[in-house]
């Protein structure tokens, strides 16, 4: 009884997950939206494959073309392009080898024994990348599929070549993928992300909350912000990649990322490594089986405003970076918070802590909060 209801509450979770998908898409422009219309490009690509290849033409190897038009039709159009060169090369490589092997030897599982670990090492070739695959599935197709013969291996990658032609072409010309706004987006995420971590984490520092439970949350969150920080890297990457060859960047004359998104990755990548360094030691701080002493409440509470002041900083260079212009403010934010840096590190040198373990505590702490400041000086406008 409690496994069903459990499945039904998956179930219910699932159902609101997919209806709250198809809304985003319906509602307005987004992720969602440029799935729904990349996926109806790919079923539109092989209807019209087959109706040519298979129905009107009514060729052979029919099924090849809107197998091959499917596949290409990528996230970006470079990516129709360059996949659609190496899975041709990959098949013609399978299609060739193993009708040649057939052909001399007369046999068709002997030729399977030969030509399958051939294709299948060279479907590791560098230069056919993530098709080479398909050097292997090109071989079967032969080798399973009937008659071997030179027509029909012509015929075979003729077929690859109109359905690969098919693919590029409508994701070429039909509303061709840009991603410009994704890359805005996910940096967005995690900046606000690693400003709520801060933020947290000054909070139960003020409060002079050593909780283990609370601070390994923490520390999760921060361990999942380089992950959000490693998506925003490749979104860019895809927004860039995305302009080449895109009939919808001379239509609409779209800019690509500038430098100010690499720094902002650059900025990101240190703030994840710092804020995981910062949760981390509060996390050990916080260990029952930790004999030293934690950080007295007033460092504490000293390092939480450094904390909130640099969440705040965060947040006003994502606004400066991806939305409304703040340089002026975060000029001045960074310019405390580098008051503050000064202003913590000449207070624990006149603290002079007795206790040997809240000295290294809060010599840790005060080390990743330096670099981390560093950094949003050197970036800061």
């Amino acid at each position: 009884m409690h496994a069903t209801r459990t499945a039904a509450r998956t179930l219910r979770r699932h159902a609101h997950a997919a209806a709250q998908t198809v809304r985003r898409a319906c509602t307005g422009p987004g992720r969602e939206r440029d799935l729904a219309v990349q996926a109806g490009k790919a079923a539109l690509a092989a209807w019209l494959a087959w109706a040519v290849a298979g129905w009107w033409l009514q060729a052979p190897m029919a099924f090849v073309a809107p197998w091959v038009a499917i596949v290409l039709v990528e996230e970006t159009v470079y990516r129709s392009v360059a996949h659609g060169l190496q899975q041709l090369a990959a098949i013609a490589t399978g299609t060739i080898t193993a009708t040649a092997v057939v052909l001399v030897l007369h046999e068709t599982m002997l030729a399977m024994a030969l030509v399958l670990p051939t294709v299948v090492l060279l479907g590791h070739w560098r230069r056919l990348g993530s098709q080479g695959v398909y050097a292997a599935t090109g071989a079967l197709f032969v080798l399973t599929g009937g008659p071997v013969g030179v027509d029909t291996a012509a015929a075979r990658i003729s077929e690859a070549v109109f359905g690969a032609v098919v693919g590029i072409a409508v994701n070429a010309l039909i509303r061709p993928p840009l991603y410009l706004r994704d890359s805005r987006a996910a940096l967005r995420d995690a900046t606000e992300e690693a400003h709520d971590i801060l933020r947290a984490v000054a909070d139960g520092l003020a409060e002079d909350r050593w909780d283990p439970a609370e601070a390994g949350t923490w520390h999760e969150r921060a361990l999942r912000l380089q992950r959000l920080v490693d998506d925003s890297r490749t979104a860019l990457g895809r927004s860039r990649e995305s302009l080449r060859v895109n009939l919808r960047r001379r239509t609409r004359s779209p800019s690509a990322p500038d430098k100010e998104y690499d720094d902002a990755v650059v900025v990101l990548d240190y703030a994840a490594v710092h804020t995981a360094g910062v949760t981390r030691t509060v996390l050990e701080a916080t260990a029952e089986d930790r004999s030293g002493a934690r950080p007295h409440p007033h460092l504490s509470r000293r390092y939480a405003e450094f904390l909130r002041q640099t969440a705040h900083a965060l947040h006003l260079y994502g606004h400066s970076r991806f939305g409304d212009r703040s340089d002026r403010e975060l000029r001045q934010a960074v310019h405390e918070l580098h008051r503050t840096l000064d202003t913590l590190r000449r207070h624990l040198v006149r603290a002079r802590p007795d206790d040997p373990d809240e000295v290294a505590v809060y010599g840790t702490l005060l080390a990743q909060a330096h670099r981390l400041a560093g950094q949003l000086v050197t970036s800061s406008p």
